[in-house]
């Protein structure tokens, strides 16, 4: 409000736009603005929120909840077995009433190398076969019979194809 009384203030004096700028350390536009709604309104057009301010910033508790969940497994019962950034945004929403945005997740992941897709950890099946198989598959790329095919099918239905 000092500013903007200031300009009008400085203005009615008869100091130039360009000085009253300078020393407000404002923009021409912005001298121009308020002077503009002081003429069509008095005191009230000086008055009421800045126009073009900064939005409201996420609470620090949030961004650390996002990482905290984001290094964690997803529970059961969402059927995830890791997070994505609209997953995340969507629990937050439905468990904790935090409104965030899928981009606004994307973000923090960038800031802070997070790739929760990418898994860390090897995982042996309990498959009782598993070993078996693990020796008919590596006996395959050792010691591959001229001419195979080598297809590899998983749990998620992704075929995997080698050629030799």
């Amino acid at each position: 409000m000092a500013t903007r009384a200031r300009i009008v203030l400085w203005s009615a004096e008869g100091r130039r736009r360009k000085d009253v700028a300078e020393l407000l350390g404002v923009s021409l536009p912005t001298v121009d603005r308020w002077k503009d709604r002081y003429a069509q309104r008095g005191l009230a057009g000086l008055e009421g929120d800045r126009p073009g301010g900064a939005r409201e910033q996420v609470p620090a508790r949030v961004r650390a909840r996002v990482i905290a969940l984001t290094r964690m497994t997803p529970p059961a019962d969402t059927g995830l077995s890791h997070w994505s950034t609209r997953e995340l945004a969507k629990y937050l929403k439905r468990t904790e009433n935090i409104a965030v945005s899928w981009h606004y997740i994307a973000r923090i992941w960038g800031e802070g190398n997070l790739k929760p897709y990418r898994s860390g950890t090897f995982k042996i099946s309990k498959e009782p076969a598993f070993a078996d198989k693990v020796a008919d598959v590596v006996g395959l790329y050792l010691a591959p019979p001229g001419g195979a095919v080598v297809l590899s099918i998983d749990e998620k239905t992704q075929i995997v194809c080698h050629e030799r």
